[in-house]
């Protein structure tokens, strides 16, 4: 048998979370990505199939707050400033879409700093 690649069980994990995890126009769904040194998040209506919004720590307004995207503090800006961008296109509540993540460090505090800047899970 080969063995399963840490990517691919991933892929697997985020296919059951899938299962039950679904974004309305009224509850979107807010997807994370983690990489070795970044992390991105969007927050996506399935129904229609639309990116509502999207942040990364690539992006040029954050890029110059943080030295480093693959820390937990970079992840707490993110999680910060997509809160922001969500709450100014009216959304105030979202399901959390961890992306078949385990829930620690930088998923985490990326949810968490979305919650402090006034985000609902």
């Amino acid at each position: 048998m080969a063995i399963e690649s840490r990517n691919y069980r991933r892929l697997k994990r985020h296919a059951r979370v899938r299962k039950t995890v679904f974004g309305t126009p009224e509850r979107p769904r807010l997807c994370v990505y983690r990489s070795n040194k970044n992390i991105s998040v969007q927050v996506i209506d399935d129904v229609n199939g639309v990116t509502l919004v999207a942040v990364s720590s690539l992006d040029k307004d954050l890029k110059g707050e943080i030295a480093y995207g693959g820390n937990k503090e970079a992840a707490r800006k993110v999680g910060e400033a997509i809160a922001k961008k969500a709450l100014e296109k009216g959304i105030g509540t979202v399901s959390f879409d961890r992306g078949g993540y385990l829930y620690h460090g930088r998923v985490k505090e990326l949810a968490d700093g979305a919650r402090e800047a006034g985000l609902k899970f």
